[in-house]
Protein backbone atom coordinates (compact mmCIF):
# COMPACT_ATOMS: atom_id res chain seq x y z
CA UNK A 1 0.00 0.00 0.00
CA UNK A 2 1.55 3.25 -0.84
CA UNK A 3 1.95 6.13 1.48
CA UNK A 4 -1.17 8.35 -0.07
CA UNK A 5 -3.73 4.93 0.13
CA UNK A 6 -2.46 4.33 4.02
CA UNK A 7 -3.01 8.28 4.96
CA UNK A 8 -6.01 8.66 3.22
CA UNK A 9 -7.03 5.16 4.80
CA UNK A 10 -6.41 6.24 8.50
CA UNK A 11 -7.13 10.18 8.20
CA UNK A 12 -8.85 11.70 5.26
CA UNK A 13 -11.68 9.38 3.97
CA UNK A 14 -13.55 8.54 7.79
CA UNK A 15 -13.81 12.32 7.78
CA UNK A 16 -15.34 12.54 4.07
CA UNK A 17 -11.95 14.60 3.73
CA UNK A 18 -9.83 15.01 0.38
CA UNK A 19 -6.85 16.54 -0.93
CA UNK A 20 -9.22 19.31 -2.56
CA UNK A 21 -10.55 19.99 0.88
CA UNK A 22 -7.31 20.77 2.67
CA UNK A 23 -6.20 23.49 -0.67
CA UNK A 24 -9.34 25.11 0.40
CA UNK A 25 -8.67 25.24 4.27
CA UNK A 26 -5.16 27.00 3.58
CA UNK A 27 -6.45 29.23 0.68
CA UNK A 28 -8.90 30.69 3.74
CA UNK A 29 -5.90 31.28 5.63
CA UNK A 30 -5.00 35.28 5.66
CA UNK A 31 -2.22 34.23 3.30
CA UNK A 32 -1.27 38.26 3.21
CA UNK A 33 -0.71 38.39 6.51
CA UNK A 34 1.46 35.65 7.35
CA UNK A 35 4.69 34.02 6.22
CA UNK A 36 4.23 30.22 7.14
CA UNK A 37 0.86 28.29 7.22
CA UNK A 38 0.04 24.44 7.78
CA UNK A 39 -1.94 21.57 8.21
CA UNK A 40 -0.69 18.77 10.64
CA UNK A 41 -2.72 15.57 10.59
CA UNK A 42 -2.01 12.53 13.10
CA UNK A 43 -3.02 9.07 13.72
CA UNK A 44 -1.49 7.23 16.48
CA UNK A 45 -1.62 3.62 17.56
CA UNK A 46 0.04 3.03 20.53
CA UNK A 47 0.65 -0.63 22.41
CA UNK A 48 2.21 -1.68 25.78
CA UNK A 49 3.04 -5.05 27.79
CA UNK A 50 5.26 -5.18 30.74
CA UNK A 51 5.97 -8.64 32.79
CA UNK A 52 7.31 -8.53 35.85
CA UNK A 53 8.41 -12.16 37.59
CA UNK A 54 6.45 -14.00 35.41
CA UNK A 55 2.73 -11.92 35.34
CA UNK A 56 2.18 -9.49 33.22
CA UNK A 57 1.60 -6.23 35.07
CA UNK A 58 0.03 -3.92 32.56
CA UNK A 59 -1.30 -4.32 28.70
CA UNK A 60 -2.36 -1.32 26.80
CA UNK A 61 -3.75 -0.29 23.95
CA UNK A 62 -4.56 3.31 22.34
CA UNK A 63 -5.97 5.54 19.28
CA UNK A 64 -4.94 8.78 18.76
CA UNK A 65 -5.58 10.95 16.10
CA UNK A 66 -6.27 15.10 15.23
CA UNK A 67 -5.16 18.46 13.75
CA UNK A 68 -3.06 21.21 14.78
CA UNK A 69 -3.32 24.32 12.39
CA UNK A 70 -0.67 26.71 12.52
CA UNK A 71 -0.16 29.97 11.03
CA UNK A 72 3.23 32.18 11.50
CA UNK A 73 3.98 35.90 11.21
CA UNK A 74 7.43 37.62 11.41
CA UNK A 75 7.97 35.82 15.60
CA UNK A 76 4.27 35.30 16.26
CA UNK A 77 2.52 31.92 15.97
CA UNK A 78 -1.08 31.17 16.01
CA UNK A 79 -1.92 27.78 16.80
CA UNK A 80 -4.50 25.59 17.47
CA UNK A 81 -5.49 22.04 17.56
CA UNK A 82 -8.35 19.53 17.56
CA UNK A 83 -8.99 16.31 17.97
CA UNK A 84 -12.47 16.14 15.49
CA UNK A 85 -10.73 16.12 12.31
CA UNK A 86 -13.90 17.48 10.28
CA UNK A 87 -14.45 19.98 8.02
CA UNK A 88 -16.44 21.64 10.45
CA UNK A 89 -13.61 21.42 13.10
CA UNK A 90 -11.15 23.03 10.61
CA UNK A 91 -13.34 25.69 9.58
CA UNK A 92 -13.64 26.77 13.24
CA UNK A 93 -10.24 26.54 13.84
CA UNK A 94 -9.65 28.99 11.23
CA UNK A 95 -11.01 32.10 13.45
CA UNK A 96 -8.54 31.51 15.84
CA UNK A 97 -5.90 31.19 13.65
CA UNK A 98 -6.57 34.15 11.18
CA UNK A 99 -6.70 36.33 14.38
CA UNK A 100 -2.43 36.85 13.73
CA UNK A 101 -1.58 40.10 12.82
CA UNK A 102 1.29 41.32 10.79
CA UNK A 103 3.69 43.25 12.15
CA UNK A 104 6.36 45.03 9.94
CA UNK A 105 8.10 43.92 7.00
CA UNK A 106 7.97 40.34 5.31
CA UNK A 107 10.88 38.47 5.99
CA UNK A 108 12.19 36.49 2.54
CA UNK A 109 11.70 32.76 2.78
CA UNK A 110 14.00 30.41 3.82
CA UNK A 111 15.25 27.54 1.79
CA UNK A 112 12.95 24.95 0.80
CA UNK A 113 13.86 22.21 -0.41
CA UNK A 114 11.59 19.65 -2.81
CA UNK A 115 9.85 17.42 -0.27
CA UNK A 116 9.08 14.06 -2.25
CA UNK A 117 9.76 11.31 -0.31
CA UNK A 118 11.77 9.04 -2.85
CA UNK A 119 12.76 6.48 -0.51
CA UNK A 120 11.89 5.81 2.80
CA UNK A 121 14.69 5.06 5.45
CA UNK A 122 12.16 2.38 7.49
CA UNK A 123 9.16 0.35 7.04
CA UNK A 124 5.52 1.61 6.35
CA UNK A 125 3.99 -1.63 7.96
CA UNK A 126 2.61 -1.51 11.54
CA UNK A 127 4.41 -3.40 13.87
CA UNK A 128 1.36 -3.04 16.80
CA UNK A 129 -0.09 -6.15 13.82
CA UNK A 130 2.67 -7.67 12.90
CA UNK A 131 2.48 -9.99 16.16
CA UNK A 132 -0.91 -10.70 18.20
CA UNK A 133 -0.71 -10.69 22.14
CA UNK A 134 0.61 -13.52 23.01
CA UNK A 135 3.64 -13.69 21.24
CA UNK A 136 4.53 -10.16 22.63
CA UNK A 137 4.13 -11.38 25.97
CA UNK A 138 6.36 -14.77 25.34
CA UNK A 139 8.94 -12.06 23.89
CA UNK A 140 9.19 -10.65 27.26
CA UNK A 141 8.72 -14.26 28.97
CA UNK A 142 12.16 -14.96 26.72
CA UNK A 143 14.27 -11.98 28.17
CA UNK A 144 12.94 -12.62 31.21
CA UNK A 145 14.30 -16.50 30.94
CA UNK A 146 17.18 -15.37 29.55
CA UNK A 147 18.52 -13.05 32.31
CA UNK A 148 17.32 -15.27 35.30
CA UNK A 149 19.68 -18.10 33.69
CA UNK A 150 22.55 -15.33 33.82
CA UNK A 151 23.55 -15.57 36.79
CA UNK A 152 21.85 -17.11 40.00
CA UNK A 153 22.28 -13.87 41.76
CA UNK A 154 19.44 -12.05 39.90
CA UNK A 155 16.49 -12.33 41.99
CA UNK A 156 14.32 -10.09 40.09
CA UNK A 157 13.04 -9.34 36.61
CA UNK A 158 10.90 -6.90 34.69
CA UNK A 159 10.72 -6.38 30.85
CA UNK A 160 8.82 -4.13 28.99
CA UNK A 161 7.33 -3.44 25.13
CA UNK A 162 6.45 -0.49 23.30
CA UNK A 163 4.89 -0.58 19.82
CA UNK A 164 3.84 2.51 17.82
CA UNK A 165 2.62 3.09 14.55
CA UNK A 166 1.93 6.62 13.28
CA UNK A 167 0.68 8.48 10.33
CA UNK A 168 1.41 12.01 9.66
CA UNK A 169 -0.17 14.12 6.77
CA UNK A 170 0.84 17.51 6.13
CA UNK A 171 -0.16 20.63 4.31
CA UNK A 172 1.60 23.78 3.73
CA UNK A 173 0.93 27.04 2.34
CA UNK A 174 3.16 26.45 -0.63
CA UNK A 175 0.93 24.14 -2.00
CA UNK A 176 2.84 21.29 -0.74
CA UNK A 177 0.99 17.65 0.37
CA UNK A 178 4.01 15.38 2.52
CA UNK A 179 3.24 12.24 4.02
CA UNK A 180 5.29 9.49 6.20
CA UNK A 181 4.41 6.60 8.05
CA UNK A 182 6.21 6.25 11.23
CA UNK A 183 6.71 2.81 12.77
CA UNK A 184 8.52 2.66 16.59
CA UNK A 185 9.11 0.19 18.95
CA UNK A 186 11.26 -0.47 22.02
CA UNK A 187 11.77 -3.38 24.04
CA UNK A 188 13.42 -2.44 27.91
CA UNK A 189 14.75 -4.68 30.61
CA UNK A 190 15.78 -4.63 34.17
CA UNK A 191 16.85 -6.75 36.93
CA UNK A 192 17.85 -6.78 40.59
CA UNK A 193 20.39 -8.96 41.89
CA UNK A 194 21.30 -9.51 45.39
CA UNK A 195 24.72 -10.61 47.39
CA UNK A 196 25.11 -10.66 51.31
CA UNK A 197 21.74 -8.71 51.38
CA UNK A 198 22.66 -5.54 49.50
CA UNK A 199 20.69 -5.44 46.23
CA UNK A 200 21.62 -3.47 42.90
CA UNK A 201 19.37 -2.75 39.73
CA UNK A 202 21.06 -2.78 36.20
CA UNK A 203 18.64 -1.89 32.81
CA UNK A 204 19.32 -2.50 29.11
CA UNK A 205 16.93 -2.33 26.03
CA UNK A 206 16.59 -0.72 22.43
CA UNK A 207 14.76 -0.54 19.54
CA UNK A 208 14.09 1.88 16.71
CA UNK A 209 11.78 2.58 13.51
CA UNK A 210 11.60 -1.38 13.13
CA UNK A 211 9.00 -4.84 13.05
CA UNK A 212 9.24 -6.62 16.04
CA UNK A 213 11.16 -9.13 14.21
CA UNK A 214 13.84 -7.02 15.07
CA UNK A 215 14.03 -8.31 18.66
CA UNK A 216 15.43 -11.66 17.87
CA UNK A 217 17.34 -13.96 20.18
CA UNK A 218 20.32 -13.13 19.96
CA UNK A 219 19.18 -9.10 20.55
CA UNK A 220 17.30 -9.99 23.80
CA UNK A 221 20.51 -12.04 25.01
CA UNK A 222 22.75 -8.90 24.60
CA UNK A 223 19.90 -7.10 26.31
CA UNK A 224 19.61 -8.92 29.38
CA UNK A 225 23.56 -9.54 29.67
CA UNK A 226 23.89 -5.76 29.91
CA UNK A 227 21.55 -5.53 32.34
CA UNK A 228 23.05 -8.37 34.93
CA UNK A 229 26.63 -7.25 33.74
CA UNK A 230 25.21 -3.58 35.34
CA UNK A 231 23.58 -5.02 38.28
CA UNK A 232 26.24 -7.34 39.39
CA UNK A 233 29.16 -4.67 38.96
CA UNK A 234 27.63 -2.47 40.66
CA UNK A 235 27.31 -5.15 43.46
CA UNK A 236 30.78 -5.07 43.64
CA UNK A 237 31.47 -0.87 43.36
CA UNK A 238 32.90 0.76 45.93
CA UNK A 239 32.19 4.94 46.58
CA UNK A 240 33.07 6.86 44.08
CA UNK A 241 35.80 9.37 44.90
CA UNK A 242 35.55 13.40 44.01
CA UNK A 243 37.52 16.16 42.42
CA UNK A 244 39.07 17.42 39.60
CA UNK A 245 40.27 13.91 36.94
CA UNK A 246 40.83 13.01 33.72
CA UNK A 247 37.50 11.26 32.51
CA UNK A 248 37.15 8.69 29.63
CA UNK A 249 33.84 8.33 28.07
CA UNK A 250 32.28 4.75 26.54
CA UNK A 251 31.08 5.05 23.32
CA UNK A 252 27.57 4.68 22.35
CA UNK A 253 25.22 5.48 25.35
CA UNK A 254 27.59 8.23 26.79
CA UNK A 255 26.79 10.69 24.05
CA UNK A 256 23.59 11.30 26.12
CA UNK A 257 26.18 14.24 27.59
CA UNK A 258 26.76 14.96 24.19
CA UNK A 259 23.14 15.83 23.33
CA UNK A 260 22.18 17.31 26.61
CA UNK A 261 25.45 19.61 26.70
CA UNK A 262 26.41 20.64 23.60
CA UNK A 263 22.83 19.85 21.15
CA UNK A 264 20.38 22.05 22.66
CA UNK A 265 23.00 24.72 22.26
CA UNK A 266 23.09 24.26 19.00
CA UNK A 267 19.39 24.29 17.92
CA UNK A 268 18.35 27.86 16.73
CA UNK A 269 16.10 29.45 18.63
CA UNK A 270 17.87 29.49 22.01
CA UNK A 271 20.67 31.03 19.24
CA UNK A 272 18.02 33.35 18.14
CA UNK A 273 17.46 34.65 21.29
CA UNK A 274 20.49 35.17 22.58
CA UNK A 275 20.10 32.40 25.06
CA UNK A 276 22.60 29.58 24.15
CA UNK A 277 26.46 29.47 25.73
CA UNK A 278 27.27 29.07 21.52
CA UNK A 279 25.07 32.47 20.48
CA UNK A 280 27.56 34.60 17.86
CA UNK A 281 30.11 31.87 18.12
CA UNK A 282 29.25 31.15 14.12
CA UNK A 283 32.39 30.52 12.50
CA UNK A 284 34.88 30.52 15.91
CA UNK A 285 36.68 27.80 17.70
CA UNK A 286 34.45 26.23 20.13
CA UNK A 287 35.87 22.96 20.65
CA UNK A 288 39.57 21.17 20.06
CA UNK A 289 40.77 20.75 17.12
CA UNK A 290 39.56 17.22 15.85
CA UNK A 291 35.99 17.50 17.51
CA UNK A 292 33.21 17.13 15.17
CA UNK A 293 29.64 16.81 16.03
CA UNK A 294 26.77 16.00 13.32
CA UNK A 295 22.96 15.47 13.23
CA UNK A 296 21.70 13.23 11.17
CA UNK A 297 18.06 12.49 10.44
CA UNK A 298 18.78 10.29 7.64
CA UNK A 299 20.23 6.99 9.68
CA UNK A 300 17.84 4.33 8.20
CA UNK A 301 15.50 2.74 11.25
CA UNK A 302 16.98 4.82 13.90
CA UNK A 303 14.86 5.58 16.82
CA UNK A 304 15.48 9.62 16.14
CA UNK A 305 15.59 9.43 12.15
CA UNK A 306 12.65 10.50 10.35
CA UNK A 307 12.00 11.09 6.48
CA UNK A 308 10.63 14.26 7.03
CA UNK A 309 10.94 16.22 9.93
CA UNK A 310 6.79 17.62 11.40
CA UNK A 311 7.07 20.39 8.78
CA UNK A 312 7.53 18.12 6.08
CA UNK A 313 10.95 19.64 5.35
CA UNK A 314 13.13 16.53 4.84
CA UNK A 315 15.52 15.45 7.27
CA UNK A 316 19.38 15.74 6.72
CA UNK A 317 23.05 15.28 8.06
CA UNK A 318 23.90 18.64 9.34
CA UNK A 319 27.37 19.38 10.22
CA UNK A 320 27.20 21.49 13.58
CA UNK A 321 31.39 21.78 14.83
CA UNK A 322 33.69 20.46 12.20
CA UNK A 323 36.93 20.41 13.62
CA UNK A 324 36.77 22.19 16.56
CA UNK A 325 34.90 24.88 14.82
CA UNK A 326 31.03 26.39 14.77
CA UNK A 327 29.44 25.59 11.39
CA UNK A 328 25.71 25.00 11.84
CA UNK A 329 22.74 25.25 13.95
CA UNK A 330 19.22 22.89 13.61
CA UNK A 331 17.18 25.23 12.14
CA UNK A 332 12.77 24.41 12.11
CA UNK A 333 11.12 27.19 9.32
CA UNK A 334 10.18 29.84 11.74
CA UNK A 335 13.76 30.15 12.63
CA UNK A 336 16.09 29.68 9.64
CA UNK A 337 13.53 32.32 8.41
CA UNK A 338 14.24 34.45 10.85
CA UNK A 339 17.68 34.13 11.12
CA UNK A 340 18.27 33.62 7.31
CA UNK A 341 19.64 30.73 6.89
CA UNK A 342 18.70 26.95 5.41
CA UNK A 343 16.30 24.83 7.42
CA UNK A 344 17.88 21.69 7.77
CA UNK A 345 14.66 19.27 8.49
CA UNK A 346 14.90 19.59 12.93
CA UNK A 347 11.37 21.10 12.87
CA UNK A 348 9.79 18.20 15.66
CA UNK A 349 6.55 18.55 17.94
CA UNK A 350 5.33 15.88 20.12
CA UNK A 351 1.70 15.28 18.31
CA UNK A 352 -0.83 17.11 16.98
CA UNK A 353 -1.28 19.61 19.56
CA UNK A 354 1.77 20.59 20.03
CA UNK A 355 3.48 23.17 18.07
CA UNK A 356 7.05 22.36 16.36
CA UNK A 357 10.40 23.68 17.46
CA UNK A 358 13.90 23.13 16.50
CA UNK A 359 14.98 19.66 17.80
CA UNK A 360 17.81 17.08 17.77
CA UNK A 361 17.34 13.86 15.65
CA UNK A 362 20.48 11.40 15.85
CA UNK A 363 23.67 13.82 17.64
CA UNK A 364 26.99 12.15 17.38
CA UNK A 365 30.64 12.58 17.68
CA UNK A 366 31.97 10.72 14.14
CA UNK A 367 35.37 8.78 14.68
CA UNK A 368 38.50 9.72 15.46
CA UNK A 369 42.25 8.02 15.19
CA UNK A 370 42.71 6.54 18.64
CA UNK A 371 42.26 2.83 19.96
CA UNK A 372 39.85 2.84 22.95
CA UNK A 373 42.83 0.28 24.91
CA UNK A 374 45.32 3.07 23.87
CA UNK A 375 43.09 5.93 25.50
CA UNK A 376 42.35 3.93 28.42
CA UNK A 377 45.86 3.02 28.77
CA UNK A 378 46.72 7.26 28.87
CA UNK A 379 45.55 7.39 31.63
CA UNK A 380 47.43 7.18 35.29
CA UNK A 381 44.55 7.82 37.42
CA UNK A 382 40.93 8.89 36.29
CA UNK A 383 37.58 7.84 35.89
CA UNK A 384 36.21 5.57 32.94
CA UNK A 385 32.17 6.36 32.89
CA UNK A 386 30.55 3.36 30.34
CA UNK A 387 26.85 4.43 31.03
CA UNK A 388 24.96 6.96 32.15
CA UNK A 389 21.45 7.61 34.09
CA UNK A 390 19.53 11.04 34.12
CA UNK A 391 21.06 14.57 34.64
CA UNK A 392 20.52 18.15 33.46
CA UNK A 393 21.66 20.77 31.67
CA UNK A 394 21.00 24.81 31.71
CA UNK A 395 21.22 26.12 27.80
CA UNK A 396 22.04 29.60 28.67
CA UNK A 397 25.09 28.55 30.82
CA UNK A 398 26.01 25.17 29.42
CA UNK A 399 26.26 23.83 32.83
CA UNK A 400 25.46 20.44 33.55
CA UNK A 401 25.39 17.22 35.82
CA UNK A 402 25.24 13.86 35.19
CA UNK A 403 25.35 10.63 36.86
CA UNK A 404 26.94 7.76 35.94
CA UNK A 405 25.07 4.37 36.25
CA UNK A 406 28.42 2.16 35.39
CA UNK A 407 32.30 3.37 35.73
CA UNK A 408 34.90 2.02 36.90
CA UNK A 409 38.20 4.07 38.30
CA UNK A 410 41.52 3.93 36.39
CA UNK A 411 44.60 3.14 37.89
CA UNK A 412 48.09 3.11 35.49
CA UNK A 413 46.01 2.48 32.17
CA UNK A 414 43.99 -0.41 33.35
CA UNK A 415 40.47 -0.58 34.86
CA UNK A 416 41.09 -0.95 38.40
CA UNK A 417 37.97 -1.80 40.28
CA UNK A 418 34.10 -0.06 40.05
CA UNK A 419 32.63 2.64 41.70
CA UNK A 420 29.14 3.75 41.82
CA UNK A 421 26.93 7.33 43.21
CA UNK A 422 30.15 9.27 40.73
CA UNK A 423 28.50 12.22 39.13
CA UNK A 424 30.41 14.66 35.82
CA UNK A 425 30.20 18.26 36.57
CA UNK A 426 31.10 20.80 33.85
CA UNK A 427 30.35 23.42 31.23
CA UNK A 428 29.09 22.31 27.64
CA UNK A 429 31.56 24.53 25.69
CA UNK A 430 34.31 24.30 28.20
CA UNK A 431 34.33 20.15 28.32
CA UNK A 432 34.54 20.37 24.19
CA UNK A 433 38.24 21.87 24.41
CA UNK A 434 39.39 19.80 26.99
CA UNK A 435 39.30 16.39 24.53
CA UNK A 436 42.11 15.20 24.01
CA UNK A 437 41.98 11.99 22.65
CA UNK A 438 38.55 10.48 20.24
CA UNK A 439 38.39 6.60 19.66
CA UNK A 440 37.69 5.38 16.72
CA UNK A 441 35.02 3.60 17.82
CA UNK A 442 32.12 5.04 17.53
CA UNK A 443 28.41 3.48 18.09
CA UNK A 444 25.00 5.13 18.62
CA UNK A 445 22.92 3.72 21.16
CA UNK A 446 20.69 1.22 20.63
CA UNK A 447 17.82 3.30 20.53
CA UNK A 448 16.36 4.15 23.97
CA UNK A 449 16.42 8.10 23.45
CA UNK A 450 13.72 10.11 24.52
CA UNK A 451 14.36 14.16 24.46
CA UNK A 452 12.04 16.69 26.61
CA UNK A 453 11.94 20.13 25.45
CA UNK A 454 9.60 22.75 26.93
CA UNK A 455 6.83 20.22 28.11
CA UNK A 456 7.29 18.15 24.59
CA UNK A 457 8.89 14.48 24.48
CA UNK A 458 10.62 13.36 21.11
CA UNK A 459 12.50 9.84 20.19
CA UNK A 460 16.38 10.71 19.21
CA UNK A 461 19.22 8.88 19.22
CA UNK A 462 22.43 9.75 20.43
CA UNK A 463 26.10 8.67 19.83
CA UNK A 464 30.09 8.54 19.93
CA UNK A 465 33.58 6.81 20.00
CA UNK A 466 35.43 6.79 23.06
CA UNK A 467 36.50 10.23 24.49
CA UNK A 468 39.39 11.20 27.00
CA UNK A 469 38.34 14.17 29.15
CA UNK A 470 41.38 15.84 30.24
CA UNK A 471 40.42 17.35 33.25
CA UNK A 472 36.34 17.61 34.60
CA UNK A 473 35.05 17.94 38.41
CA UNK A 474 33.44 14.45 39.34
CA UNK A 475 31.00 14.49 42.41
CA UNK A 476 31.78 11.74 44.52
CA UNK A 477 30.47 9.58 47.62
CA UNK A 478 33.70 8.64 48.78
Amino acid sequence: MSTFQISNQFILNPAGINHDDLAMIMNKIQNKNIDYADLYFQYSKNEFWSLEDGQVKNGSYSIDQGVGIRSVSDEKTAFTYSDDISLNALNDSLKIINSIEKQGQSISTPVIKKNTINKSIYTNNDPIAELDSQKKIELLEKIESVAKLIDKRVIKVSASLAAQYEVILIKNHFGQLIEDIRPLIRLSVSVISELNGKREQGSAGGGGRYLLDYFTDEILEEYAKKAVKQSLINLEARPAPAGSMTVVLGSGWPGILLHEAIGHGLEGDFNRKGTSAFSNMMGKQVAAKGITVVDDGTIKNRRGSLNVDDEGNKTQRTVLIEDGILVGYLQDTLNARLMNMPVTGNGRRESYAHSPMPRMTNTYMPNGKYDPKEIIGSVDSGLYAENFGGGQVDITSGKFVFSASEAWMIKDGKLDYPVKGATIIGNGPDILKEVSMVGNDMSLDSGVGTCGKDGQSVPVGVGQPTLKIDNIIVGGTG
